[in-house]
């Protein structure tokens, strides 16, 4: 159905449109319900909400500054999530640094491009959600599971995608290019709930010895 929507369905009209570009997302959140395990957690609830409200970013985009809000809670949810399945180590604590100076470069690009533009009432909104995705991509990154940390990598280059080509200079196939990392880092994340579901089986509670009686 991505497929279908990204090479095939014309752009009018808009409403038939926003309805293929819609079922990739509902078909994705029926899936990430489907990972949930019988013994809920709270971080499998918080993640799949996360992807409810990047599905109705996906529908109120026509409106930017609404749409970007509804992506930036999803992303706080996000983070959430990731962060309660947080799993300290030092190479994956390290990558604060790279994450750090690509928000600092993007957020500086983005707001010399929206100044030069004259659209400084958009630089709070983007720059808040430039930061959250960031932190975003960390918290998938310190929970050391592998499709978090592909579903969050490959949100923040679908997303570095549109807004550099919506703001600062045209890019080659962009549109392909956004949805298809896109709907792609959904469907990781959706899948990431089974597999965070599964760390406590790979890192079981250890107790304390029962001394032996004398």
């Amino acid at each position: 159905m991505s497929l279908l929507y990204i090479f095939f369905i014309p752009s009018d009209p808009h409403a038939v449109k926003l309805l293929f570009k819609l079922i990739p997302m509902w078909l994705i959140i029926v899936y990430a319900y489907l990972q949930i395990p019988s013994m809920r957690e709270r971080s499998h609830w918080v993640l799949f909400i996360g992807l409810f409200f990047c599905m109705l970013g996906d529908g109120l985009l026509g409106s930017f500054v609404v749409g970007l809000s509804a992506f930036l809670i999803g992303h706080l949810f996000y983070m959430t999530g990731f962060f309660s399945r947080w799993h300290y180590s030092r190479i994956r604590f390290a990558t604060v640094v790279p994450i750090a100076l690509y928000c600092s470069f993007m957020g500086r690009e983005l707001i010399y491009a929206l100044i030069r533009n004259n659209n400084e009432s958009l630089i709070v909104p983007v720059l808040l959600y430039v930061i959250v995705i960031s932190l975003m991509t960390w918290s998938a990154i310190m929970t050391g599971r592998k499709w978090a940390i592909i579903g969050s990598l490959l949100f923040a280059i679908s997303d570095s995608i549109l807004s550099w080509n919506l703001f600062v200079s045209d890019i080659s196939f962009s549109g392909p290019l956004v949805m298809t990392t896109y709907y792609a880092a959904q469907f990781c994340i959706a899948y990431s709930i089974r597999t965070i579901a599964d760390q406590s089986k790979h890192n079981p509670i250890s107790l304390p010895p029962i001394p032996r009686s004398l």
